[in-house]
């Protein structure tokens, strides 16, 4: 024990992690547990608090896709990411998005007005696109996208309201499966751990190890959105 502290689940993500691996080399035992609504932690295929940012994120595109409707507009909207694609990537496939800006790939709007142009074309008469934060200004991509298309283009920045609210119940059960992971783990003697999922099974990594994995946007959803990104 170190101070009375028999140990610490720590909950977040790389810079959590690295403060829970200084603890744990000062002698603290400390478990971890990733929650990010980012789901950029390599170690893990799932980070507690994705699920619910992404339904969030869908049911605001949602909506403003009503409003797009009735005015034939162009709805360019930001999500959080911190410079991670994986929210926007699957915003992007739920929310059927004209186009996805994400940082870990070269903006390509070239690409986007054409997509946009092509529908127009084919009868569609509003869009979305959306675009990570960190990758570029939404306000200049709005304004790129009107002036290549004459589509009346307006942005919608969501900002933090993705990160708060009521939990959804992926998020609930990842959270008790994996705490109580922790404590196992804890009360079995060992430390300096990141419970990780794979798929819907746990599994645990060495957080030193765990800091060093990264994770990139995932093909197979790139493939699906079918556009260059």
């Amino acid at each position: 024990r170190f101070a009375g502290i028999g140990g610490l689940i720590i909950i977040g993500g790389d810079g959590s992690f690295r403060g829970a691996l200084h603890l744990h080399r000062l002698g603290i035992r400390v478990m971890c547990l990733p929650g990010t609504i980012d789901n950029d932690i390599g170690c893990t295929s799932y980070t507690i608090g994705f699920d619910t940012a992404l339904n969030t994120a869908i049911e605001a595109v949602d909506r403003l896709d009503d409003t797009m409707q009735s005015h034939e507009r162009c709805s360019v909207v930001e999500v959080m990411g911190h410079k991670s694609g994986h929210l926007a990537l699957r915003v992007s496939l739920a929310a059927g998005a004209i186009a996805t800006l994400i940082p870990e790939r070269k903006p390509n709007l070239p690409e986007a007005v054409a997509r946009i142009r092509d529908s127009r074309l084919a009868g569609r008469t509003h869009f979305t696109v959306i675009v990570a934060e960190g990758v570029m200004d939404p306000r200049e991509t709005a304004r790129i996208l009107y002036a290549e298309t004459g589509v009346e283009t307006r942005v919608t920045t969501l900002g933090h309201l993705q990160r708060g609210g009521t939990p959804g119940a992926r998020d609930r059960v990842t959270a008790a499966r994996m705490g109580y992971e922790a404590v196992r783990l804890l009360r079995s003697g060992q430390a300096g751990m990141v419970v990780c999922m794979q798929g819907d099974e746990l599994t645990s990594t060495d957080i030193e190890a765990a800091l060093k994995i990264k994770k990139a946007p995932e093909r197979e959803i790139i493939d699906q959105l079918a556009f260059n990104l």
